[in-house]
C-alpha cells in the first residue's frame, strides 16, 4: 500500500485552466486588447455604419410615408371640402327651384281662381239678367194673367165684360196701393 500523497502536484497533462492561471493573465489582457480594439474598430467602421444606414433609410421611409399620408390627408380634406361645397351649393340651387316653382305655382293658382272668380261674375251676371228677364216675364205674365182673371171675375160677377183700358187701369190703381 501506498501512502497517500498531497495532491500539490499536477498531473501531467492536467494543467490549471488557463484563463485562472495567474502566469497567462498578461497575454490573456493583451489579446483582450487586441480584440476588443479589433472588434470596436470593425463595429465603429462597418457595422454601425450600416446599421445607422438602415436606420437612417427607415427612418427616411417612415416620414416619406408620414408626408405621403400628411398629402393624402390634405387631398382627402379638399374632396371632402369640395363634396361639402357642392352639396350646399346643389341644396341652394334645389331650394332656389323650389322656391321659385312655389312663386310660379302661386302665381298661377292665383291667376287661376281670377279667372274663375271673373267666369263666375260674368255667369251671376248673365244669371241675374236671365232671372230680371223672367222676373219681368212673369210679372208681365202676372199682369196679363191678372188682366184675364179679372175679366173672368167682373164677368162673373156682373155679367158684363169690362175693356182693356178699365182692367189695365183697375190694376194700375191696385198696384200704387
Amino acid at each position: 500500500m501506498a501512502e497517500p500523497t498531497t495532491h500539490t502536484e499536477v498531473p501531467e497533462g492536467h494543467g490549471i485552466f488557463p484563463p485562472f492561471d495567474k502566469t497567462t493573465f498578461p497575454s490573456q489582457l493583451l489579446w483582450l486588447s487586441v480584440i476588443f480594439v479589433l472588434l470596436y474598430v470593425l463595429m465603429a467602421r462597418v457595422a454601425l455604419p450600416r446599421i445607422a444606414s438602415i436606420i437612417q433609410d427607415r427612418r427616411k421611409h417612415v416620414d416619406d410615408d408620414l408626408a405621403e399620408a400628411q398629402r393624402f390627408k390634405e387631398q382627402s380634406d379638399a374632396v371632402i371640402a369640395a363634396r361639402e361645397q357642392a352639396l350646399a351649393d346643389a341644396r341652394a340651387h334645389a331650394q332656389t327651384i323650389i322656391n321659385t316653382k312655389l312663386q310660379q305655382h302661386a302665381a298661377e293658382a292665383k291667376e287661376s281662381r281670377t279667372r274663375l272668380e271673373e267666369q263666375l261674375r260674368k255667369r251671376l251676371a248673365t244669371a241675374e239678367q236671365s232671372i230680371a228677364e223672367r222676373s219681368s216675364a212673369a210679372v208681365a205674365n202676372v199682369e196679363a194673367i191678372a188682366a184675364d182673371s179679372v175679366v173672368a171675375i167682373v164677368e162673373r160677377l156682373i155679367g158684363k165684360t169690362p175693356t182693356k183700358e178699365e182692367v189695365a187701369e183697375a190694376l194700375r190703381r191696385v198696384k200704387r196701393s
